[in-house]
């Protein structure tokens, strides 16, 4: 590999995006076992708060480009829809 200055700063850059993107991505997964345990539990008041979160780091992760839009639009509707099914049948 080049060890041009603008090829070890790329490097750098690209490490640091790297850990912030997979820390983001482990964090979408998280809350969204935490919304499925909600939802399992009969948790209202839990669900739906998570529910919120969940919804804004899809979105916030999708403008800054960790994951698709299309990919993030997909996920919020799935878990509304679980959200919608698990209070209908409680």
């Amino acid at each position: 590999m080049e060890t041009s200055k603008s090829t070890l700063k790329r490097q750098r850059t690209s490490e640091r995006s790297r850990i912030k993107n997979k820390a983001r991505k482990n964090e979408i997964a998280t809350t969204e076992k935490t919304l499925r345990k909600a939802l399992a539990t009969n948790d209202k008041s839990n669900a739906q708060d998570t529910l919120v979160k969940i919804c804004s780091l899809l979105d916030k992760s999708a403008k800054v480009g960790i994951i698709h839009k299309n990919k993030a639009s997909r996920k919020k509707a799935q878990l509304m829809a679980l959200a919608k099914a698990a209070e209908a049948k409680a």
